[in-house]
């Protein structure tokens, strides 16, 4: 079975190194299934849980946005956070999704009262939180 080598990278480190055999994502543009001899392309990415496929299984890898250079024979993942399903603290998690949900409620029940919520950012750190749990639970 052909493969395609994936390279996932953080600021911090490279996060994840495999030959896969398919990459599924969330892109900008919607959600891209990623093959071997895939034609060159880059596009930005959301968070998500990007689905790796492997020969036997798959893995699950929380990226919190970013963006994604694909070749024929290489994809590299730049995002601005990653983490293996492995390095995720499902109760910090959870806590996040938490927070970043009552924020948005908060702001809903009675936007005059908290306009001081940045409803960009509490969006933003909700897909996040959903992304890492879905990472961690590994459920697609």
């Amino acid at each position: 079975m052909p493969t395609i080598k994936l390279e996932v990278v953080s600021p911090d480190a490279m996060v994840y190194q495999a030959d896969i055999s398919m990459l599924i994502v969330r892109s900008i543009d919607g959600e891209l299934g990623i093959l071997p001899h895939h034609a060159p392309m880059i596009a930005g990415l959301l968070p998500c849980a990007m689905r790796v496929k492997l020969e036997d299984h798959e893995e699950l890898i929380a990226v919190a946005g970013g963006f994604m250079e694909v070749q024929p024979d290489k994809i590299t993942v730049l995002a601005s956070a990653a983490e293996t399903a492995i390095q995720i603290d499902p109760i910090r998690a959870q806590k996040a999704y938490d927070r970043a949900k009552k924020r948005i409620e908060e702001f809903n029940s009675a936007p005059s009262k908290h306009q001081d919520i940045d409803m960009n950012r509490a969006h933003l750190a909700l897909e996040r939180a959903a992304a890492r749990l879905k990472a961690v639970s590994g459920k697609r």
